[in-house]
């Protein structure tokens, strides 16, 4: 049997595993100076986990500015669904993160994207101040 057959795939690789692990846990905590090493290194700015959510996801969910810009100027697909069909921007209007919304939409985010959209997400919780932010979005 050759080495190669004899070698886990990237994701069954543990030090693949434990590294996207990192990578994620800097995401959710906010960690951007060790974020941004990894993805200037290499790892995948819309890398995702085993439900499907991005970086981003994960760092505008938990709220962490700085994290989400970083990500943002390194391109992130900031309308990528995860598993349950939701988007970064629906996920910041559910936290109440202003900051954070107001960098998805300046970077193009789409509030109509994914169940339920950051649009029926601001309606729902009342928040008037994010429709305005979307309307004035879609007029820039």
């Amino acid at each position: 049997m050759s080495d190669d057959q004899q070698r886990p795939g990237p994701a069954e690789d543990p030090d693949v595993i434990e590294l996207a692990t990192r990578v994620f846990n800097f995401a959710r905590t906010g960690d951007s100076g060790a974020l941004c090493a990894y993805l200037d290194a290499g790892v995948p700015v819309d890398l995702t986990n085993d439900s499907g959510d991005t970086l981003v996801m994960l760092a505008a969910y938990h709220g962490h500015p700085d994290a989400v810009q970083a990500l943002c100027d390194r391109g992130a697909d900031l309308d990528r669904l995860n598993d349950r069909g939701q988007s970064p921007l629906a996920g910041a209007v559910f936290k109440g993160e202003e900051r954070i919304v107001r960098i998805l939409v300046r970077h193009g985010a789409d509030p109509a994207a994914g169940t339920p959209s950051a649009v029926e997400a601001a309606r729902m919780f009342d928040k008037q101040e994010f429709l305005d932010l979307f309307d004035k979005g879609a007029q820039a």
